[in-house]
């Protein structure tokens, strides 16, 4: 699983590049970005789950990372228009792979059966998702800060959710655990890395 999630991130890399090499997002702006963006994701992982006993599952994975990053491309072109804006996409990175050791060392550590935080980090997912989509329209800085904090709180705590879940055998199939953990990773990189070049982004 580990590895698998580990070669995920090269297509991530990748679609990233390409997008802001190609510009190709930047033209999807407010609610056919949202489209294009949830349909693509929603139909990738309806393939992921039917095709997850096979190794076309790998291949569909590798896919969706690519159209992930692809999607993440807008928000690093941005980030990379700030003088410093390397520096923040190193920050992001670095942070995210420390929330991913930490709730992985914790994962190992508690012995309490965490299944029953599934319900709520869902619905708390489902409460981010309404008001990022809220925030599109609006566009409120400070919402998309509230925003931000409050994904990275919760895919944090959801990563420990998956961490757990594997590490105590209650999800088995490689392709379905990698594909959790690469959308916890994703989650808390880009509201990292959001949040970073709101606060922190510097102008020439």
């Amino acid at each position: 699983t580990y590895w698998l999630l580990a070669a995920t991130l090269v297509p991530t890399v990748f679609g990233a590049w390409f997008g802001v090499a190609t510009g190709l997002v930047s033209s999807l702006r407010g609610g056919l970005g949202l489209v294009v963006f949830l349909g693509g994701a929603f139909a990738f992982m309806y393939a992921i789950e039917k095709t997850k006993n096979s190794a076309t599952g790998v291949a569909v994975l590798l896919g969706f990372t690519f159209f992930m990053g692809l999607m993440l491309s807008r928000l690093v072109s941005m980030v990379l228009g700030f003088s410093n804006g390397t520096q923040l996409i190193m920050t992001a990175f670095g942070g995210t792979a420390g929330v991913f050791f930490v709730m992985a060392s914790l994962a190992t550590v508690i012995k309490r059966d965490l299944s029953g935080m599934g319900k709520f980090l869902f619905v708390g997912a489902m409460v981010l998702l309404v008001g990022s989509v809220i925030n599109i329209f609006i566009g409120s800085t400070a919402g998309m800060m509230a925003i931000s904090v409050a994904a990275i709180a919760i895919f944090s705590a959801y990563m420990l959710y998956d961490l757990k879940q594997i590490v105590d055998g209650g999800e088995t199939n490689y392709i379905s655990a990698t594909l959790r953990l690469y959308l916890d990773l994703f989650n808390v990189f880009q509201s990292l890395l959001m949040l970073l070049g709101i606060a922190g982004g510097e102008r020439d």
